[in-house]
């Protein structure tokens, strides 16, 4: 056995990463072809809230955060569906006004420490086993549901008013995607950190989009290069000692470019 499998935190590190990385991009796909791809940075910022509320009341950061980007993820999609406010000005108040109140409630929690610098970056070899099975349950959960509603999301997704026509019910489905997006974001931190997880949802997308054929298609490589960029960043991360939110995203980009530059020839 490889050392780097002798360790039980490197055993979790693996396992929480893989369910990530299946999760993160099949949410991706949807929110890119939504041209909503920012909403995942947005509600890492409001992730953050959650990181500081939990350290402000001694809770457990990971459920308050879940509780807080599900509760942001509902506003925003409530605010954009009524239209009278585009999309980007939405998310272009929530991402500061998340930060100001994050870092507004970090100060009154005596400020930054070496936990909330886990969240930020990304800690993933220091996941204990009660988080280990809070990703790997709500991980799983959201790629059933995804797999359930793939219809109807990409309807959605592609066109709301024809959508609606054709009998799905949009308002109900856009508000399934906007939680599935503010669980992953939440369970992301603790992979890739809050500051990078709109990376890992997106990157892996929109290098599937240069080479697959179908929206399907995109699905399937998405999560294949995410796999990638997860297990290899995790086994550079261990042998260069580098921080392993860093070394996923930065091989997330390495893929895209390699795949970019491929396709333009």
């Amino acid at each position: 056995m490889p050392e780097i499998f002798q360790y039980s935190f490197m055993i979790r590190a693996f396992i929480a990463g893989t369910v990530i990385a299946v999760a993160a991009p099949l949410i991706g796909n949807f929110l890119v072809i939504r041209r909503f791809s920012l909403i995942a940075d947005t509600l890492s910022h409001m992730a953050l809230v959650g990181v500081a509320i939990g350290m402000l009341t001694g809770t457990q950061p990971l459920l308050v955060t879940i509780g807080v980007t599900v509760v942001a993820a509902l506003l925003i999609e409530k605010l954009r569906s009524n239209r009278n406010i585009a999309a980007e000005s939405i998310l272009a108040m929530f991402l500061p006004g998340g930060l100001a109140l994050a870092l507004v409630l970090i100060s009154l929690a005596h400020g930054f420490n070496a936990n909330l610098f886990n969240y930020l970056f990304g800690s993933i070899t220091t996941v204990q086993e009660n988080e280990l099975w809070l990703v790997v349950g709500l991980g799983l959960a959201t790629v059933f549901t995804v797999v359930g509603l793939y219809k109807q999301l990409l309807a959605a997704a592609l066109d709301e008013d024809s959508a609606k026509v054709g009998g799905v019910k949009v308002e109900l489905v856009n508000s399934v995607l906007m939680i599935l997006t503010a669980v992953t974001v939440s369970l992301s931190m603790r992979i890739v950190g809050v500051l990078l997880i709109g990376a890992l949802m997106v990157i892996p997308g929109v290098t599937a989009m240069h080479v697959a054929r179908s929206f399907a298609q995109t699905m399937y490589l998405a999560v294949g290069f995410s796999i990638a960029a997860v297990l290899i960043g995790l086994f550079g991360a261990y042998y260069l000692n580098v921080p392993a939110g860093a070394a996923i995203v930065l091989l997330s980009l390495l893929i895209f470019g390699v795949v970019a530059a491929s396709r333009s020839r």
